[in-house]
């Protein structure tokens, strides 16, 4: 063994406990970074002298070497990781939809009770029944009438309002190629989990953990969990990596119950692809006949387009497309165009049943029939009429005299008013609008169906927001799991930092111990007899 042995180890010793102190500060360094698990130093102790050989020298036993810092590793647990994604794409889901409904029941503004449909509808039918007592005045005409246009108005401002939430919906979503919107981020993300996949595949087979790449990687896959759910595997970036290398990220899709589609977003070999030869989300939208809504979301890689199937997904990008309505079939779901279809349903069925009566009344001059009070607001009156076009029919509001009120001739008359006043509370029949059936349900008003309309939504909206405080909570708790492991904690941090001073002290003690005895033999030593 080598008089120097000492020295050596001690050096080597120095260097270790100094790497401690260097992965130390960088824990502290980086205490609140988004995303960064702390790291740690795994010391390994050196092959120990001499090693076993039949040229060994004679000697009582093997004697240690010293210390080494074998790797520079972060703290992670990949199955807080799987658990977290999964409550991610849930909770973004419900999220999502939330605030959609919110929007929503926001426009419908029936919360209160101070205003909104539900209000204008009674204001309407009750000065048709004031107007019932005073049918010659013509000041009383001219209120009824403007309050039906107020009623018209209502319909359009709340339909029109609902489109326009869809077209953020549609903003949101994305365009057609993929480029914007939620299908865009989540290109996005694939395009620079890659680009972390290839760097990572460059460092590992050299001996190296790029812990700083894999906490990147980790936060864009965590990011892409909450747009759509997801399972991430891992595989080898070359044989020459170490065993507790991460390796290279590969991306499935997987469907709600967290199974694979069968659809792999990002495989190890992309990484190996330029940004345009990857794989990227594309959505297709129907035409108008199918209210644009979403026909199909595909995900496109090198000219083959795989169908995901909208019921397949989730996360957040499910939540939009619930929202904005898409094509099961031939039928258009979600939440706003179901919406729309009911309030048209309501707007033709109510302006059918108004129509019939008040065209079988006689207006003012005693000989004015057969006129509609509400069209669709086009210049013939065979239009459909829906929530979107409905309005007061213009001879009407030129001519307030035309307003059939009486059921004869009679000026003093108003029962037709009474009897357009009565359908706010009538069940209506499908005589009432010349249907086989009746247009709400068996027993269901005007109001009554409104109501149903007004009360689905709030059971929605109430059982997002209750999904989204449970699911919230779930997702809060798998994160303090995941901090508790991989977080930095000041106070250990603190605390590894005195021990790796001290250990550092003490092995600068030995070296200086080893420094004392070698200049004893060379300085001291063999001045006997000079």
């Amino acid at each position: 063994m080598s008089t120097f042995h000492g020295l050596e180890m001690a050096k080597q010793a120095l260097f270790t406990q100094q790497m401690g102190l260097y992965t130390t500060g960088h824990n502290i360094s980086n205490v609140n970074t988004a995303g960064y698990s702390r790291q740690r130093v795994n010391f390994e102790t050196l092959s120990p002298y001499p090693s076993a050989s039949r040229n060994s020298p004679v000697m009582p036993g093997q004697i240690g070497q010293g210390v080494k810092a074998g790797t520079v590793q972060r703290i992670r647990d990949s199955f807080y990781d799987h658990q977290y994604r999964t409550q991610n794409s849930q909770t973004s889901y419900w999220q999502t939809r939330t605030d959609a409904l919110g929007r929503m029941e926001g426009l419908m503004n029936e919360a209160d009770g101070t205003d909104g449909f539900n209000k204008t509808l009674m204001d309407f039918f009750k000065s048709l029944e004031g107007l019932s007592t005073n049918p010659e005045n013509i000041g009383a005409r001219q209120a009824a009438i403007q309050q039906g246009v107020t009623v018209a108005g209502t319909f359009n401002h709340t339909a029109n309002s609902l489109e326009n939430v869809r077209k953020d919906l549609q903003t949101q979503i994305g365009k057609n190629d993929g480029t914007t919107g939620k299908l865009g981020d989540a290109n996005s993300l694939l395009r620079q989990i890659n680009a972390l996949n290839k760097q990572i595949g460059e460092v590992e087979p050299h001996g190296y953990l790029p812990n700083d790449l894999y906490d990147q990687r980790d936060r864009l896959i965590d990011e892409l969990s909450s747009i759509v759910k997801i399972n991430v595997d891992y595989v080898s970036s070359g044989d020459s990596s170490l065993k507790i290398a991460d390796g290279i990220a590969v991306i499935k899709l997987a469907d709600e119950k967290g199974k694979d589609t069968g659809i792999t977003l990002l495989e190890a070999e992309d990484r190996k692809l330029s940004d345009s030869e990857l794989g990227q989300f594309k959505v297709e939208f129907a035409d108008d006949s199918k209210q644009n809504a979403v026909s199909k979301i595909n995900f496109v890689k090198q000219g083959t387009e795989k169908d995901i199937g909208i019921t397949n997904i989730e996360g957040s990008l499910k939540g939009l497309v619930e929202a904005y309505g898409y094509l099961d079939g031939d039928d258009v779901l979600g939440d706003i165009p179901s919406t729309i279809a009911k309030l048209d349903k309501l707007a033709e069925n109510f302006a059918k049943a108004f129509n019939k009566i008040h065209g079988s009344g006689i207006g003012f001059d005693g000989i004015t029939t057969g006129l509609d009070f509400f069209t669709s607001g086009k210049d013939n009156t065979n239009g459909k009429i829906t929530a979107g076009n409905m309005t007061v029919n213009k001879e009407l509001r030129d001519h307030p005299e035309k307003l059939a009120v009486s059921t004869d001739k009679t000026a003093g008359n108003g029962d037709n008013a009474k009897a357009l006043a009565g359908i706010i509370k009538k069940s209506l029949t499908g005589a009432d609008v010349d249907s086989n059936e009746p247009p709400f349900g068996e027993g269901v008003s005007v109001l009554g169906y409104f109501q149903q309309i007004i009360s689905k939504m709030a059971v929605d909206t109430q059982e997002a927001r209750s999904n989204v405080a449970n699911y919230g909570v779930l997702q809060q708790q798998i994160q303090n799991d995941r901090l508790s492991v991989s977080a930095v904690s000041l106070d250990e941090e603190m605390t590894n930092l005195l021990k790796f001073q001290h250990a550092y002290n003490a092995s600068a003690r030995s070296l200086t111990a080893m420094d004392e005895l070698l200049d004893k033999i060379i300085n001291s030593m063999g001045l006997v007899g000079r």
